[in-house]
């Protein structure tokens, strides 16, 4: 009870401090929208949702909003769905605004052979820096053994934590979405900007450890459909910025040591030489991703498996050099991802001029290790309570199916963590691939009826990554939405 009371002192604290103004003139998202070929919009998904309140018991605020940046490509047989979180407002509690990063796709598809209809979805869930042990047990990747702290990024100002603190408004910057000529190829993405991250040493309950800020965090996404091969590759690259600011608590939230570039201060007092980076180097500190990926086929279950055959669903499994392959329960590839293709990453030097080449480490995770915290979410938590309703409505036939998958972590084919065991504080860049096996059309969109389901259902993921992104080893998840936005291009 203390550690959760400390934890809503400690958010208030620093929110009530923070300052952002939602964005002004956000785009209106209509069920006409997915027959077109493509689209890229800014939606505000509260007002979408408050558009069927009469169908829920829960209603929000009109000053609760929630901002995603959405891109949506239907062509040669796929439709694909994209939504990255810009910043949620929840206008009756102090008027507060933040920023997440929260990054989510969905795919629906015909199978190759049996032409089956699949939702594929994928979620980028947090940032887990860890500290490994002398129990560890698996080397530079995060495990139960190590100190782990989930990094639950806010975006907020902390500018009042100290004199010697600059004004770090975050913000997000999207990358339009834009084709080849014989719109095959599709690149898209999104920046965030200053990101500010509240640091979680996790354990039963969770325990605010740190604040950092980064330069950046940064999605980029690069999607090529192969119709003679019945495939399309989806190329994620993630870019983990430089640390600038790391943020200790002296005295609960009041007062913080601050780490930066040139020593550590006491507000405005210097108090020693040791750098934001040689605290890292000095702490082992090491770096990881965590998503997860499931799939929903129509009348069947799915399973993952190594190229050997190893079972990675709720298991933790080495995958580094491997590619997990996600089937039907009667033996049907629906896609792959490879991770034997970028199995390093660059880790920059300070100019970022220069880098090292690195091996990172993959492995699967057990779902039961990750957890949303449902005193920290339970704003998200109801937000998320609209989200199946949407589905009813705009997509019947999938809803059930949905709602029994996709909102529910614990039935994902699998959680993977992408460890990087060497860092140093500066700029990361690695790129893991995901291929799914479709079949394709010569030409033309795919046929409307299906698409209103799958952008309610990539929203439903993008909600669910929240809740992840804060705490493991705890007790069951749920969680909020995403993004901003651009231009479509025809």
């Amino acid at each position: 009870m203390k550690n959760k009371q400390l934890l809503a002192i400690t958010l208030f604290a620093i929110a009530s401090v923070y300052i952002m103004f939602p964005i002004a003139n956000a785009d209106t998202l209509a069920k006409e929208d997915f027959q077109h070929e493509n689209f890229s919009k800014t939606v505000d998904f509260m007002d979408y949702a408050r558009t069927y309140a009469n169908l829920s018991d829960s209603q929000h605020s009109p000053s609760d909003h929630a901002y995603l940046y959405i891109n949506y490509i239907n062509t040669s047989g796929l439709q694909l769905f994209y939504a990255g979180l810009d910043n949620i407002t929840f206008g009756q509690i102090a008027n507060i605004t933040f920023t997440t990063p929260m990054q989510s796709f969905i795919m629906h598809y015909k199978t190759n052979n049996n032409t089956r209809d699949t939702l594929l979805a994928s979620t980028f869930l947090m940032l887990l820096a860890f500290n490994e042990t002398s129990s560890s047990i698996y080397p530079n990747s995060p495990d139960i053994n190590d100190t782990l702290w989930a990094s639950f990024s806010m975006g907020l100002d902390l500018s009042n934590l100290g004199a010697a603190a600059p004004a770090l408004n975050s913000k997000t910057e999207t990358i339009p979405l834009t084709h080849s000529d014989n719109k095959l190829q599709w690149s898209w993405g999104m920046t965030y900007k200053n990101l500010t991250a509240m640091w979680w040493k996790t354990w039963i309950n969770p325990e605010l450890a740190a604040i950092t800020v980064y330069d950046e965090l940064t999605f980029r996404y690069n999607l090529t459909i192969n119709p003679t091969d019945h495939t399309a590759t989806l190329t994620e690259n993630h870019i983990i910025g430089r640390m600038r600011n790391l943020f200790l608590p002296l005295l609960g939230p009041l007062v913080w040591v601050h780490y930066n570039s040139t020593g550590s201060y006491l507000g405005n007092l210097l108090i020693g030489n040791d750098t934001v980076y040689d605290f890292i180097q000095k702490n082992g500190i090491k770096m990881s991703i965590v998503d997860y990926q499931t799939s929903v086929v129509a009348d069947h279950e799915t399973y993952s498996e190594t190229a050997n055959g190893q079972n990675v669903t709720d298991t933790e499994t080495q995958i580094a050099n491997t590619t997990v392959s996600t089937y039907t329960d009667d033996g049907e590839k629906i896609s792959d991802a490879n991770f034997g293709v970028k199995d390093t990453y660059k880790l920059f030097n300070p100019t970022e001029q220069n880098y090292t080449i690195n091996e990172a480490t993959a492995r699967t995770a057990s779902a039961a290790g990750f957890a949303g915290d449902t005193d920290l979410f339970k704003y998200h938590i109801g937000l998320m309570k609209l989200l199946p309703l949407v589905v009813a409505h705009m997509y019947p036939g999938l809803y059930a199916r949905a709602r029994e998958t996709l909102t529910n972590m614990t039935r994902a084919n699998y959680f993977y963590i992408i460890g990087y065991g060497n860092y140093s504080g500066y700029r990361i860049e690695h790129d893991p691939t995901l291929t799914i096996y479709l079949s394709t059309p010569t030409t033309g969109t795919s046929t409307p009826p299906n698409i209103g389901g799958i952008i309610i259902v990539g929203i439903i993921v993008v909600t669910i990554a929240v809740a992840a992104a804060i705490t493991l080893r705890q007790r069951k998840p749920k969680t909020p939405i995403g993004p901003p936005s651009q231009q479509p291009q025809n």
